[in-house]
């Protein structure tokens, strides 16, 4: 039985600082025992992993990495709402958003890229319902935004291997 953050670290990440809104809203939002967070992008230290709309400027492979940067990010903005990533028992939904050039279909593809970290960190309790979804374009001129709902505790959760 491992925490998450332990696993995280094995993977070799860590959270980031939450990226600062960029509109009138807040990061992440709890109600009861839910977390909700707003739309993330694949923000590292302030710049964005990539820009341009997936099948033309970005190429699937890098849209599939900032799917998991994002999610990351989300992951973040529980944490710093919680103040612990361990009190998470499980992600519930995932929605992410690919700005898809004309005639690109592979969004589940790189909605993977998200699905895939939260599944490597949190196990069972990261698989989750999912939606993907082609859009025109996104804030900032990101090619993936990703949003998280997850269930969470008071207290740290040991998720099995």
């Amino acid at each position: 039985m491992t925490l998450p953050s332990r696993r995280l670290a094995d993977l070799g990440l860590s959270l980031p600082a939450v990226p600062a809104p960029v509109a009138a809203y807040v990061p992440a939002v709890r109600f009861e025992d839910v977390v909700y967070t707003a739309g993330q992008v694949p923000l590292v230290d302030g710049t964005l992993r990539a820009v341009g709309k997936v099948g033309d400027e970005v190429l699937v492979d890098e849209a599939v990495d900032c799917a998991r940067i994002a999610a990351l990010n989300g992951l973040a903005a529980v944490a710093d709402l919680t103040g612990d990533l361990d009190v998470i028992l499980r992600i519930l939904r995932v929605v992410v958003y690919v700005a898809s050039a004309p005639g690109f279909t592979d969004q589940p593809l790189v909605a993977n890229g998200a699905s895939r970290l939260l599944g490597d960190i949190f196990g069972e309790a990261g698989r989750h319902a999912r939606s993907a979804v082609g859009v025109a374009a996104l804030p900032l001129d990101a090619p993936v935004e990703v949003e998280l709902m997850v269930s969470v505790g008071s207290t740290p959760t040991i998720v099995p291997l």
